[in-house]
């Protein structure tokens, strides 16, 4: 059992500690060392003092690489002298303001607060998710969050707390609910049973760093769909049991407050009806932009959905998608009665956010010292040059390149970012050696993705802090560390062994992507 539970009034007693598995052990320690850190707030100022301090000791010994893109020399930027202090004074305001959770959080927490304080939220886990049975209540939330990633970030703000409220009406861990559902989110980045954003991203990269030994080759967003589909199922599974085996033990069994599942009244069933009705026009409305060949968010010069305005809209589209149903669910239920009512709960909404405020200012000012020093592109690079002079072959090679990008990303949490980097040395190569650009994709995501939960350089990992701390003001740093790290490793070991699988039967990663090039 985590540390912590054992000193929280609302979980059973422990289980003693000769029957405490090695692992929970392992765990423990790493709990105990994470939660010795000083306050969140602090611990961000203190990297943000290092990121500074680093800047300024690799710059005087002249710490480098080369590009392989460009054949730029990129050089660790100092920040402590006169330009640096400069630009951390003046930026820092749209550090803050431009910080990418930030709006979006603001944003969405509109619409989930009204459905929430309206009470349209419960009413409906009382009459769907809660009415299936208790053990697929789990690996619903887990597939919701794997599939959310078609939402792009809006995922991890919308996702995690409604599983929380669903855990806790089950008298589960409310805290488990958020940690399963953010793993889900986080770890499944590069899984899902619908083409994206990102894969769209992925596959323009790819094509341009291709281009340099096959001037006609083509890369299509759908390359890796095949693999995609089948590890939102593997990925289902080993979360589910993750979170059954390791995460939830450690936390007891959960003694708090349990929202009772009263039968739905006469207004709730109204409310429900009102919200039906919206939200089944709202979606013939979307439609109507989406679905035409000249629909409004189309990308008016392909016609695409996936590249398009819609993608980019998805926000707003999540904002109405829940404020919309809201309202008309308070009207119909009497939840709601005048506009006063709505701007009270809105003000609520949002008042609850301000342990997230204040945490996001600090983590935008040190997200934004570690881009402007250049340390993590360098890194980077000496990764991947590192891999390079080991001289693998083989699987060997291409799972020593998962591994690679797996702690890469625990110092650059943007996917395009480092795949613009790592693009132009693996793709080639790997090419020379026989390998499609498509597999070189496909490894590249699996690391990318498996240590996404663990990383504090990911923003969202600060919006889960400020949601735990909702159910639990004690929570620190080492307690969800401790909770995600399982995820992370039977992701990595999941993940690799299906790679592996997939590589040995020479299967195809998506429609005419093989492994082998022809």
């Amino acid at each position: 059992m985590s540390e912590l539970a054992k000193k929280r009034p609302n979980y059973a007693e422990p289980t003693p500690p000769s029957k405490t598995k090695l692992a929970d052990r392992f765990l423990n320690v790493i709990e105990r060392a994470g939660n010795k850190l000083p306050d969140p707030i602090t611990l961000f100022v203190i990297m943000s003092a290092i990121i500074l301090i680093a800047s300024y000791l690799l710059s005087l010994i002249g710490v480098s690489a080369t590009n392989p893109s460009s054949g730029e020399t990129i050089e660790v930027v100092n920040l402590l002298n006169r330009e640096g202090i400069i630009q951390i004074l003046t930026s820092m305001v749209s550090n803050f303001t431009s910080f990418p959770p930030f709006g979006l959080v603001l944003v969405i927490m509109l619409g989930v607060g009204l459905a929430e304080t309206t009470g349209l939220i419960q009413t409906v886990m009382k009459r769907t998710v809660l009415s299936a049975p208790k053990k697929l209540i789990l690996p619903v939330i887990v597939l919701t969050g794997i599939l959310g990633n078609i939402a792009a970030d809006a995922a991890f703000i919308v996702f995690p707390p409604i599983a929380a409220l669903i855990f806790m009406s089950v008298g589960r861990s409310p805290i488990v609910g958020l940690i399963a559902t953010y793993a889900a989110i986080a770890g499944g980045y590069s899984a899902n049973l619908i083409l994206n954003s990102l894969d769209v991203l992925v596959a323009g990269i790819t094509e341009q760093a291709a281009k340099t030994v096959d001037p006609n080759y083509v890369g299509n967003p759908t390359m890796n769909y095949y693999f995609l589909i089948i590890s939102t199922f593997v990925l289902v599974a080993v979360t589910t049991w993750v979170t059954v085996k390791f995460v939830e033990p450690r936390f007891g069994k959960y003694t708090g407050v349990v929202q009772k599942l009263d039968q739905v009244t006469a207004n709730e069933k109204r409310g429900l009806r009102f919200a039906g009705i919206t939200l089944i026009i709202y979606f013939a409305v979307i439609l109507l932009m989406v679905i035409p060949r000249n629909g409004w968010l189309r990308d008016l010069e392909t016609g695409s959905v996936i590249n398009s305005p819609f993608m980019s809209s998805i926000v707003p589209i999540m904002l109405f998608f829940f404020l919309l149903p809201a309202l008309a669910y308070g009207i119909g239920s009497k939840t709601v009665k005048n506009d006063k009512d709505v701007a009270e709960k809105l003000f609520k909404s949002i008042a609850d956010l301000a342990p997230f405020i204040v945490l996001a200012f600090v983590a935008a000012q040190m997200i934004a010292y570690f881009s402007w020093s250049n340390i993590g592109p360098i890194l980077a690079i000496k990764g991947a040059e590192l891999l390079q002079a080991m001289n693998f072959t083989g699987l060997p090679m291409i799972i020593g390149f998962i591994i690679i990008c797996s702690f890469i990303n625990l110092l650059i949490a943007s996917a395009s970012a480092k795949w613009a980097l790592l693009s132009t040395i693996f793709v080639p190569m790997f090419m020379y050696l026989g390998y499609s650009p498509a597999l070189t994709q496909m490894a590249y995501r699996i690391g990318d993705s498996i240590t996404n939960p663990i990383t504090p350089m990911l923003a969202y990992f600060a919006i889960l802090l400020a949601f735990a701390r909702k159910h639990d003001k004690s929570i620190g740093i080492g307690t969800l560390i401790s909770a995600l790290l399982p995820y992370s490793i039977f992701f990595a070991i999941s993940w690799i062994l299906l790679f592996s699988i997939w590589y040995l039967c020479g299967l195809p990663l998506g429609p005419g992507d093989p492994i082998f090039l022809k």
